[in-house]
């Protein structure tokens, strides 16, 4: 397998790196020391000796800290003065501030009986970034934290500690704390202030010494150094906090564990409940896929190759600084408490009828709380007017309504047979919860890639009679040359699974494609579905119908029927390829290798952080509950068991990063042409397609940020070439994390700043909004499941067929009859629900609550307060479209505003917010 190569050969590293890396004196060039005060005095060394207390001396050594800090200067030092003084026998104290999470286990300990002696305490101490004559780093005295201690100062949040280190007098600046915990209970420790001057933002649990992999913990101050840049009091350091992130690849994880690792997903099945949970290793040569983070629990009793699943006893493990806070971990639990709740009453009434199909849409519709209806009275206006009967009438309605669901923001209200319009077809496609499947239609008929020696005949069943009379006139050519055709191709993702779908209990499914025509208003319109599906398990050879708008009763409940089994694949590839594949399976191995192979004091790590704030943990409880055997995602959407393998097959034939960036998807799908004189250097070939217009506005704001910030960390070429851990992440993050296509020629380069502002513009892009375009909508989009159902249970019946008599019988009878059931609606509606819903700690994109992490870094500081600002006016800008009636797609009579890619929300269901990282 090739191995990728990121760098080009360079004779000499950068001249930016000698100055440090490559010196070998200890005083050369160092900024910010707090021996300069030394040189101030140089010309009164008999001033140091005659005021010499201990008290004088800190006073005026801290002043001048302060301005040496504050000083953007290089000191030199005078060698004799340094040996003159240090021969003087003394001792300098430096205060610090230790700031702790208060938890329940560090309120026991705080509160506890003043008498009592406690054994537990923290050891810290301060590492200088300068060296020794011996070529070691500069250590402070170890200093003792104990809870017990009363010099602290309690807030809301946490407790703050005053302790005290004793220095030499030319320690020189501390770029380091150790910390070892001595406590049998871990803890969580916010930061460390030292002189009111240096920071170091730590934001980590520490374990106790006790714990197997918990030895001496390492953070460094906030000033970001590139590996060639690292003080050379830092360089052993730097390594030390890597290799035990790093682990040593063996041994069942624990959850006080940090460590980040790789392993192939072996762990969705459960074969020692039966064969029937047995699902194959995703991962490899059979099923490439991308790599999770290795949790090391030990194989199942009947199948060694399988892990076992995670239980009480060995939980799913995570990094422990990658699981979810309290507050969230709170309202996943609420959110499984009112599905409970929604589903109880819908439950009991279902167990009670002998058939499980859905007889009146009245049944779906009862599911929901009232609409409030305009120039509706205020409920205190009518509590006057009502009677007691008529207000416990209400009391008891009201009581009712907490076990219904909120109607879905964007489904518009359609009278008695609310089936998906047209109209309202073409727009979901553009901004709904799945804008990223819709294409422009290149060639006609479609051409499917498909191998037909396995698959069969790959000819399409479209011809131009189908689409010929809904093109306003024009031919088909021209259609195609005037950019007017577009489709959702769902035929070469479904049709090799097909046969086993529709051989499962419940499930049946076509492949389809749909062929929308381009309006003059800007809007898609749906002309023609082509459906395939194969009759039987003994044949491969597809029977394809194709269905066109209706002219009749029955082409009307056809038409609505085609289109639901349209959303049902639509739905699924949703879910499977554009939600879970590429935004949370395919930038897990990203995260695993930041956290490997870039220091926790690199500047790109610095910038990646909160872009990876709990995605390890969302895709950890996802193969414990969403992609497991008999999962949720097996349970709702119509592929059942062979879900995880269409998300392989789509990995292996479609996925590439190169393309993963907004431009380069629109242009991919034929949605938009590089156009230099545009905005964002490309037209969009329909000008109202929301979800490209709003997102290329936060594309360009990522881009501008990135560029910004690389060109400060790296003015040259060579930098990006010569940083060892920067190559490390990306070569590791696609030789090993995506070991499985690593021999791709479309990997990009990464050889100068140019090709690092696209690979992060790329991540970031991924991590917050299109991840938040595809899952914060999927409520108010997906709520409705006549209108998007996430399965159907029969096929769309043709003249002939034995199922076609008694679709005629009950047309509207048979459609109900194809969706899930009452109680499989209800579940698929509380699970979308949770998944759309915002928690109470969510970190929203242009709000970065880190800035203090960039001590002294003006630039940097201020590119993140403009892109702040920037992201503001995106706000205002997407606002001020949704109300703009030329905007048919966003705009009208029933269309709710596209809002999924609005920056800012507040907590719960809101249908908006784009947070930084894939938090959900």
């Amino acid at each position: 397998m090739r191995q990728v190569s990121m760098a080009r050969t360079m004779k000499a590293p950068p001249a930016s790196c000698m100055t440090e890396e490559y010196s070998l004196n200890p005083f050369s060039k160092s900024r910010f020391l707090f021996s300069s005060l030394f040189l101030q005095q140089q010309k009164h060394l008999s001033y140091f000796t005659s005021s010499f207390s201990s008290a004088n001396l800190n006073k005026k050594w801290r002043r001048e800290l302060r301005k040496e800090v504050k000083a953007d200067h290089h000191v030199d030092y005078n060698n004799k003065l340094i040996e003159d003084v240090t021969k003087m026998h003394f001792k300098l104290k430096m205060t610090a501030l230790v700031s702790v999470r208060n938890t329940m286990f560090h309120w026991m300990e705080c509160f506890s009986n003043p008498g009592q002696k406690h054994k537990g305490t923290v050891v810290l101490q301060l590492v200088s970034k300068d060296i020794d004559p011996g070529m070691k780093p500069k250590l402070s005295s170890e200093t003792t934290l104990k809870w017990s201690d009363q010099s602290f100062k309690i807030e809301d949040e946490m407790t703050i500690y005053k302790v005290e280190f004793m220095v030499d007098p030319n320690f020189g600046v501390p770029g380091a704390i150790t910390v070892i915990s001595k406590h049998l209970k871990e803890f969580y420790l916010e930061s460390v202030t030292v002189e009111d001057v240096i920071h170091f933002s730590c934001d980590s649990w520490v374990q106790s010494s006790q714990n197997d992999h918990a030895g001496k913990r390492i953070f460094f101050a906030n000033k970001a150094y590139l590996p060639c840049q690292t003080p050379l009091g830092l360089k052993e350091l730097r390594e030390m906090d890597l290799k035990q992130l790093r682990g040593n690849g063996r041994g069942i994880r624990k959850l006080c564990d940090r460590i980040y690792d790789y392993d192939t997903y072996k762990d969705l099945g459960n074969p020692d409940k039966g064969m029937e949970y047995n699902r194959p290793i995703l991962g490899g040569e059979m099923l490439p896929y991308p790599r999770r983070c290795r949790t090391g629990r030990p194989p199942s009793s009947t199948d060694d190759t399988k892990e076992s699943p995670a239980n009480e006893s060995m939980p799913m493990y995570v990094p422990r600084d990658e699981a979810y806070e309290d507050c969230k971990r709170e309202d996943i639990s609420v959110g499984k408490l009112k599905a409970v709740a929604k589903n109880l009453v819908p439950g009991l009434r279902n167990g009670s009828i002998e058939s499980d199909y859905i007889k009146e849409f009245s049944e779906i519709n009862h599911l929901y709380k009232k609409r409030s209806s305009v120039g509706e009275k205020s409920k205190k206006e009518c509590s006057k007017t009502l009677s007691l009967p008529c207000m416990l009438s209400k009391i008891s309605e009201s009581f009712s309504q907490i076990y219904k669901f909120d109607p879905p923001k964007a489904i518009p209200v359609w009278g008695e047979t609310p089936c998906l319009r047209d109209d309202e077809f073409g727009r979901l496609t553009l901004r709904g919860m799945n804008p990223l499947s819709i294409e422009r239609l290149k060639v006609f008929p479609p051409v499917s890639k498909l191998d037909p020696s396995i698959n069969g005949s790959h000819e399409s069943a479209l011809k131009e009679e189908h689409i010929i009379g809904h093109l306003n006139g024009i031919s088909i050519q021209q259609a195609l040359e005037e950019h007017k055709l577009f489709i959702l191709d769902y035929h070469d993702i479904y049709l090799p699974h097909l046969k086993r779908i529709n051989a499962l209990d419940d499930r049946k499914a076509h492949a389809t494609r749909t062929v929308f025509f381009l309006t003059p208003a800007g809007t898609l319109n749906p002309i023609a579905i082509e459906l395939t599906t194969i009759p039987s398990k003994d044949s491969n050879s597809p029977i394809r119908q194709v269905l066109t708008p209706p002219v009749d009763a029955s082409t009307y409940w056809l038409w609505q029927l085609a289109k639901a089994h349209v959303c049902s694949n639509d739905a699924g590839a949703h879910q499977l390829i554009h939600h879970w594949l590429r935004a949370h399976a395919c930038m897990e191995p990203f995260i695993i290798a930041a956290n490997r192979q870039l220091s926790a004091m690199h500047p790109i790590y610095k910038l990646l952080k909160p872009h990876m704030r709990y995605t390890l943990a969302i895709n950890a409880q996802a193969r414990e509950v969403l992609t497991n055997a008999n999962g949720i995602v097996e349970s709702c959407f119509a592929p059942e068991k062979y879900c995880m393998e269409i998300t392989s097959s789509a990995y292996k034939d479609w996925w590439r990063f190169d393309m993963e960036g907004l431009p380069a998807d629109l242009i991919r799908r034929g949605l938009a042409i590089p156009d230099p004189k545009q905005p964002h250097g490309l037209r969009l070939l329909i000008e109202d397609y929301p979800f490209a217009n709003d997102g290329l506005l936060i594309w360009s704001a990522i881009q501008d940020l990135v560029k910004t910030f690389v060109n400060y960390y790296y003015p040259e070429p060579s930098l990006v070439q010569f940083d060892t851990e920067l190559q490390s992440w990306y070569k590791e993050s696609i030789n090993v994390g995506h070991a499985d296509v690593s021999n791709a020629n479309w990997w990009p380069r990464l050889s100068t700043p140019e090709d690092l502002i696209s690979i992060l513009s790329t991540i970031i892009w991924i991590a917050s909004a299109q991840h938040a375009a595809v899952n914060f909508g999927q409520y108010d989009y997906g709520g409705y499941v006549p209108v998007r159902p996430p399965k159907m249970r029969r096929l769309v019946p043709m003249e002939g067929d034995v199922e076609y008599a008694n679709f005629l019988a009950d047309p509207q009878g048979y459609f109900l009859s194809s969706l899930p059931s009452l109680s499989q609606t209800t579940y698929f509606m509380s699970v979308l629900d949770i998944l759309s819903t915002h928690s109470v700690d969510e970190e929203y994109i242009g709000a970065r609550k880190d800035l203090l992490k960039w001590s002294g870094e003006n630039e940097i500081i201020e590119a993140f307060y403009r892109f702040s600002m920037e992201i503001m006016k995106i706000e205002k800008e997407i606002e001020k479209r949704n109300v703009d009636p030329k905007l048919k797609n966003r705009c009208g009579a029933g269309i709710a505003p596209y809002e999924l890619l609005l920056p800012s929300s507040h907590p719960g269901v809101t249908g908006r917010g784009v947070p930084n990282s894939i938090s959900m």
